[in-house]
């Protein structure tokens, strides 16, 4: 890097690539004589104007030149006088000294200086320049290559650093940081925003924003969220690639919204004293550790600045006309009713903050080891207290509040101490706040009173429960807040008596709080009622008071004390149950009704057991089992008729559903059989007659049949199903189910074929049709409960009657359905 060269004669390159004389032999051609303004054309004022503009612009130039020359004539200067207290020699020596050893570098005076501070200093400047060094060697393999590097980034340090600390405001720093130090890293603009004592941003220093944008932005409130407010309250650099991906507002966001920031917190001796925001005009990438030991280093430079520099009015008062000091402090924490602290910081050797040293302890305060106070004044916190560091965060909360300036509060947190090594902990509010230099801890011990006063307060508000005194002697009255509440009364009004309550309930109640009163005032017992109280917004509450009489030594009646609570939320719950009970028996009542005349009208038509059939050589029984709930009253229905034909129709089915709706179907289907049976059809063409029946002339009414034709002339059975179980043979000692035919469930499909078989019985054979309510278990597939009835169906059985008994009480179904059984036997 070529910078300015501090030897006799040198000359300073100006920015822009001309020339610049010295800054005192500056001087500007101006013409001898300028024409009238008559006389002078258009042409020849812009031409005034172009040379205006190029010696305004030489001067910026020359002022620029100016600025680095003595910047760089100042760490030059810091050079040789490290080298006279190094070498003990003069200052001339010492210039002889420094051009030789620059010489013999290669490098120019100005790199040299720079590089003989930084071995001097060995600060955070120094510690940049050399992770830079190291960076940029293992990257390239070329030590010259490095060495230049590494005095490019000393000298832009460290000239940055002379002009920060020869400026007059925080302006100037912000200008020569942003010139020297962030212009080679793509930076555009810097801002240095300095902290109040209420936690709050000025705008003390700005480079690359317009002036506009600065005066928009020169003050932040305490509590507002933006990019220098993270980097405070968090305490630690904050990198955005782009702020308008972060979504927080800072100052030139609307000139470079997709810009990248760093916004790194600038602090000595654990306290920030500002923040240092750097803006790029494009996304930021992530930046290598050389860079970022960089910018830290800028932002201590900033600190010492902002340290040094005099601070500008605070928006909040003064503690106190003689400053913020600690003995400011120490008068006002003896005036206050709480124990407090006045703590000041305690740096380690480093300047780091270390600790927080106990400057003063108010009366009030009371070790818990039982100390003195002259034994806390002067120790240091995590001395005297060493488990505020624990698990209660107060010491980390300490530090935040002296760093940050931001205020805490904190109620009930729990404090412990360590006596005889015994942790003793308790429950206290705490304050903590930064005055100048020191921090102030107060905190209010929770007793036992106290918290059981707040409890009681909490479960008075939960049961919307007021309590009230009232002394008989005085008229004087006490109420509780929730009182004024319950009563919607201001509670700068008086309260209401006992004895004018009686004006404030509904008319309807007067006579129970007359019975009321003459029972606690007169008769001195313990009372409650429940009245409703008339309040003054039009709102009525029912309210019940419970009250009792407290007598003296004398047995006179001196006070009367008790409670109003607010019931209405239970008295309309209890309204409502009540009206909710009322439609419930109501209810019922309604469906026991529906139940018993569903029953009546399936019992009318389907008895239990029917009489005996006149069907010549064929034996025929029935069974009919209703549920054991008559809620579950369904549609399970059976028929044995002989037709004029001689022949018999025999069928069973199974209406889906319960209660009325099932019943009603169930007649319907069972007697439109009857009616198409007669036409003298077969099974298969009675179900689909019954499936049309089904489908258009009920309300969606579906079911499952099995329909048979028996002709006792030739002893053969036709038989045809409509997604019933088949039935069932019997003969001599074995059982069987007969084939599954095919067969839709009624009323599925609007036409429908079922599929006929025909069956040849012989002497003796028996024919059981079921419903499923006999076979039906929840636990057990149909396939496995049909199996268990043809085992008991193969069990011997005297007559026809006795089987389907048998059937019946061996049945192992458990869904409490109703049971529709035919048996016929050929004899």
């Amino acid at each position: 890097m070529s910078g300015p060269h501090l030897g006799d004669g040198d000359t300073y390159s100006d920015p822009h690539g001309e020339d610049a004389p010295a800054p005192g032999a500056a001087a500007v051609a101006v013409p001898d004589q300028f024409p009238a303004d008559g006389d002078r054309s258009p042409a020849q004022d812009r031409l005034t104007a172009g040379r205006l503009a190029a010696t305004v612009e030489r001067l910026r130039g020359e002022v620029r030149a100016a600025h680095a020359a003595a910047e760089g004539r100042a760490l030059v200067e810091l050079a040789k006088g490290v080298i006279v207290e190094r070498l003990g020699c003069g200052p001339a020596q010492a210039a002889r000294q420094l051009a030789e050893l620059a010489d013999q570098a290669g490098l120019s005076q100005l790199e040299l200086a720079a590089d003989i501070i930084n071995q001097a200093a060995r600060d955070r400047v120094a510690e940049a320049a050399g992770d830079f060094l190291r960076t940029t060697a293992d990257g390239s393999g070329d030590p010259g290559r490095a060495a230049g590097a590494d005095a490019s980034v000393g000298v832009r340090l460290r000239t940055a650093e002379s002009a920060a600390l020869s400026a007059g405001d925080t302006q100037s720093v912000a200008e020569s940081l942003l010139a020297h130090a962030l212009e080679p890293l793509g930076a555009v603009a810097v801002a240095i925003w300095t902290t109040g004592p209420d936690a709050s941003l000025s705008l003390r220093g700005h480079a690359g924003f317009g002036s506009d944008e600065a005066a928009r932005w020169h003050y932040v409130p305490p509590g507002v969220t933006t990019a220098a407010r993270q980097a405070l309250t968090g305490r630690r650099t904050v990198w955005y690639p782009s702020l308008a991906a972060a979504g927080i507002p800072s100052i030139g966001r609307t000139r470079h919204p997709d810009g990248g920031r760093v916004v790194v917190p600038a602090g000595t001796g654990g306290r920030i004293h500002g923040v240092l925001e750097i803006c790029w005009d494009r996304p930021l990438d992530p930046q290598p550790q050389a860079v970022e030991r960089q910018i830290e280093a800028l932002a201590e430079l900033c600190a010492h600045t902002l340290e040094a520099l005099p601070a500008q009015a605070a928006p909040t008062r003064p503690l106190a006309p003689g400053g913020e000091g600690p003995l400011e402090l120490a008068e006002l924490a003896d005036g206050l009713h709480d124990p407090a602290l006045v703590l000041t910081p305690h740096l380690d050797e480093a300047g780091r903050l270390a600790d927080f040293r106990i400057r003063h302890a108010n009366a009030l305060f009371q070790d818990p080891a039982g100390r003195p106070r002259s034994a806390i004044d002067g120790a240091l916190l995590l001395e005297a207290y060493p488990a505020t560091a624990g698990g209660s965060e107060l010491f980390e909360q300490i530090e935040r509040v002296y760093a940050t300036g931001e205020p805490f509060r904190s109620r009930r947190t729990r404090l412990t101490a360590l006596v005889d090594q015994v942790p003793l902990s308790s429950l206290a509010d705490i304050s903590i706040s930064r005055h100048g230099d020191s921090v102030f801890l107060i905190w209010r011990i929770e007793d036992d009173s106290a918290r059981l006063a707040s409890l009681l307060q909490h479960a008075q508000r939960l049961g919307r429960v007021g309590a009230f005194e009232e002394d008989v002697l005085t008229g004087e009255i006490t109420w509780n807040g929730q009182l004024f509440d319950l009563f919607g009364r201001e509670k700068t009004e008086p309260p209401v008596s006992l004895r004018d309550l009686a004006a404030h309930v509904h008319p309807d109640d007067a006579d129970t709080i007359r019975h009321f009163l003459h029972s606690v005032l007169h008769q001195r017992r313990p009372g409650s009622t429940a009245f409703r109280l008339l309040r003054r917004d039009g709102v009525t509450r029912h309210i019940r008071v419970i009250a009792e009489p407290a007598l003296g030594s004398d047995g006179r009646l001196q006070a009367v004390r008790g409670a109003y609570q607010d019931i209405s939320a239970q008295h309309w719950t209890e309204v409502a149950l009540t009206a909710t009970r009322d439609r419930l028996v109501a209810t019922e009542e309604e469906a026991e009704e529906r139940n018993r005349l569903t029953l009546q009208l399936q019992h009318a038509i389907m008895p239990p057991a029917k009489p005996p059939l006149d069907a010549p050589g064929l034996d025929v029984a029935v069974r009919y089992r209703p549920a054991e709930s008559e809620s579950l009253v369904g549609g399970d229905w059976y028929d044995a008729v002989v037709l004029p034909s001689k022949k018999v129709l025999l069928c069973v089915g199974d209406v889906a559903g319960h209660g009325v709706e099932a019943a009603t179907g169930m007649v319907v289907l069972r007697n439109a059989l009857r009616g198409l049976a007669v036409t003298g059809a077969g099974p298969g063409q009675l179900l689909s007659w019954l499936n049309s029946v089904a489908h258009h002339l009920t309300a969606h009414v579906t079911a499952t049949a099995v329909c048979g034709i028996y002709d006792p002339e030739s002893r053969t059975l036709r038989w045809a199903r409509a997604g019933h179980l088949p039935p069932v043979l019997v003969r001599e000692s074995e059982a069987a189910d007969l084939p599954l035919l095919r067969g839709l469930l009624l009323g599925a499909l609007a036409e429908a074929e079922y599929e006929e078989a025909e069956l040849r019985l012989e002497p003796g054979d028996t024919v059981l049709m079921y419903t499923d309510g006999l076979v039906e278990r929840r636990d057990t597939s149909v396939h496995d409960s049909v199996t268990q009835l043809l085992a008991t169906a193969r069990l011997p059985a005297d007559g026809l009657e006795r089987r389907l008994d048998l059937l019946l009480s061996r049945s192992k179904s458990d869904t409490d359905d109703d049971t529709c059984l035919i048996g016929v036997q050929v004899t």
